[in-house]
């Protein structure tokens, strides 16, 4: 290869980057994730990811083997209990509606208000490490996600509320959310399988060193150590804290989007507006590295 075609294949390799939000959040270009990435452009999106907590990536109509592909380039990956997976692809989660659950005109006045923040898989000891997730099906208006700066929620606590929660642990628990939807029988199983995990209230990043907000509403149970009226208090206290909209990135979709989270520095919420139309995306999630420490 003559010296101008190298510098025009470097070129088509380069990867941009173009913050969307204040705190979080950037949009990428320059990649095609239907094709193999350089060791360079992976250490690059790395890099990236724990600057800006969350990549977006447009118009991206890659296949399954591109999906499971580009997550294992960042990790070993991990299927779910509960949430159903594509046929022959146990690592890419199905996800319809709120989290797998078909809608209803029963339903929807109970799962369209609720507080659905949360980071992923925290009912299990090491959590995961990122999730990337692709719009298969988008309806016509709405089903944004918005994505939360867990280290920039601690960072504003008041000074009285961080010595409080310096060195408190929470309980997180898979039958927290998925109890209710599954029979007696799996809720059985689902404990045995994943017994209630104890976290600091208060995570520090492995790789960055930022201290991180870890409780959630979705899978957080309860705050130990503390009276039960006290530690209930709290934890309302501390979740309702996400919602601020200073600390958030939104989301709009088009169908073959991508989004790349990094699960150890954010929480995310998807937006239940769009009923009675349909909203499908795949996932796929790279396993945890560490237990989360203080």
């Amino acid at each position: 290869m003559g010296k101008s075609a190298t510098a025009t294949a470097l070129r088509s390799a380069a990867l941009h980057f173009t913050p969307i939000g204040p705190l979080l959040g950037a949009e990428v270009a320059g990649a095609d994730l239907r094709r193999e990435l350089s060791s360079e452009q992976v250490a690059e999106l790395r890099d990236a990811l724990l600057k800006h907590k969350v990549l977006f990536f447009r118009d991206q109509d890659i296949s399954y083997e591109d999906h499971v592909r580009f997550g294992r380039y960042f990790g070993e990956l991990e299927g779910h209990p509960v949430t159903a997976h594509v046929p022959g692809f146990p690592e890419i989660l199905y996800i319809e509606a709120a989290d797998g659950m078909k809608l209803s005109e029963e339903l929807i006045p109970i799962a369209r208000p609720a507080n659905k923040w949360h980071t992923d898989v925290t009912f299990r000891e090491i959590p995961s490490l990122a999730g990337i997730l692709r719009m298969r099906k988008l309806p016509p208006l709405g089903g944004d996600t918005i994505f939360a700066d867990t280290a920039a929620i601690y960072a504003d606590l008041p000074p009285d509320v961080k010595a409080r929660i310096e060195h408190l642990d929470a309980e997180h628990d898979i039958l927290r959310s998925f109890g209710y939807r599954v029979s007696k029988e799996k809720a059985e199983q689902l404990r045995r399988e994943h017994p209630a995990q104890t976290h600091p209230v208060v995570r520090r990043h492995v790789e960055t060193g930022e201290r991180h907000l870890f409780v959630n509403h979705i899978f957080t149970s309860r705050i130990l150590g503390l009276e039960e009226k006290e530690a209930a208090d709290l934890l309302a206290y501390l979740v309702d804290r996400v919602k601020a909209p200073e600390y958030h990135v939104r989301f709009r979709w088009r169908e073959n989007d991508i989004a790349f989270w990094d699960n150890r520095a954010t929480q995310h919420y998807g937006v239940l507006d769009y009923w009675p139309h349909e909203r499908i995306v795949e996932r796929v999630t790279v396993q945890g590295e560490d237990r989360p420490q203080r």
